[in-house]
């Protein structure tokens, strides 16, 4: 069996491998173009890729081709009726990172909420030596005890984050993009409703037709003044336009996202222009990566390969 990894290095190099050796040869490469996929696919049993491109263009002369392993939820970048129309199996992972996107969920928050970078700052800038008092009161945080928090998608990581700003004492409420029956012990409303009521509001959706730009202006302007919108769902939920200007113009408080329209964030992506970190931050689309989360899912994709060939 030929194993090929078209992008390893979207796994991480910390990340133990090893157990594919034993299913056969296998070539890792780093990154692959579009243009270099046919010639490295060519010889391939098994394709194990992330975020490559795969279709008639690119695997259509891979004739050994028998299964393809996404190492991500989404699978928006394959070509199912051409894999179908070739007898070509994939599989992709669910459920592997929902501790570590909700983690990082709250990490988000709490470093705008609390205004973590505005106190780091302070104290390091030596602005605390020698100060007039013992505490600092220049800016104010809140508590998230009595607070609604928004969620918009509750799958498995939406309801982690329910379940977690429950413990702190929050009014959790959620909507579901999709129009989807209510979830038992969980309090589902309008949008409208969502938008207007709550203090938080974070996004663990998928991108689809329910929820592509559906945060735009008009959108935002229903949100609170306050208001601190999380998005851990896909970066093409948000007009990132629209975002820019509703933090420039105080149309919302804060904005945490852990993803973006164009990954890695382009030369032209408007949020580059919010300096203040008070009111954005941004990382890099880390929410997933979690060690135990990254060795979680190399693990599903070993067990499915394994199982495909009954090995």
């Amino acid at each position: 069996m030929r194993i090929v990894f078209l992008d390893v290095k979207t796994i991480g190099d910390d990340i133990d491998l090893s157990g594919f050796d034993a299913l056969g040869e296998v070539v890792k490469y780093p990154f692959s173009t579009s243009a270099e996929v046919p010639e490295r696919a060519a010889n391939a049993d098994v394709l194990i890729v992330n975020k490559i491109q795969i279709n008639e263009q690119t695997i259509g002369q891979a004739e050994n081709l028998k299964l393809v392993c996404v190492t991500a939820t989404g699978t928006n970048n394959l070509d199912k009726d051409y894999l179908d129309r070739r007898g070509i199996a994939w599989r992709n992972v669910a459920g592997y990172s929902t501790e570590s996107v909700a983690q990082h969920t709250f990490a988000m928050l709490f470093y705008l909420l609390e205004k973590l970078r505005y106190y780091d700052d302070y104290v390091k800038e030596d602005r605390y030596t020698n100060d007039t008092i013992f505490t600092h009161f220049a800016e104010h945080f809140y508590e998230l005890k009595g607070k609604t928090w928004g969620i918009i998608g509750l799958g498995s990581i939406g309801r982690q984050v329910a379940g977690i700003a429950g413990a702190f004492g929050a009014r959790v409420i959620y909507v579901s993009p999709s129009h989807s029956a209510p979830q038992k012990g969980y309090h589902q409303v309008e949008l409208e409703t969502l938008l207007h009521e709550s203090d938080i509001i974070s996004v663990h959706a998928p991108l689809n037709e329910h929820t592509e730009n559906l945060i735009d202006m008009s959108v935002l302007k229903k949100m609170k003044r306050s208001c601190i919108f999380l998005n851990l769902g896909r970066g093409p939920i948000v007009v990132e336009s629209d975002l820019a200007d509703a933090l420039e113009e105080g149309i919302i408080a804060a904005a945490g996202l852990d993803v973006l329209c164009d990954e890695p964030m382009g030369d032209t992506c408007p949020l580059r222009r919010i300096k203040d970190s008070k009111k954005l931050l941004i990382t890099p689309h880390i929410a997933w990566a979690s060690v135990e989360a990254r060795t979680r899912l190399m693990a599903i994709v070993l067990g499915q390969v394994k199982e495909f060939f009954s090995l």
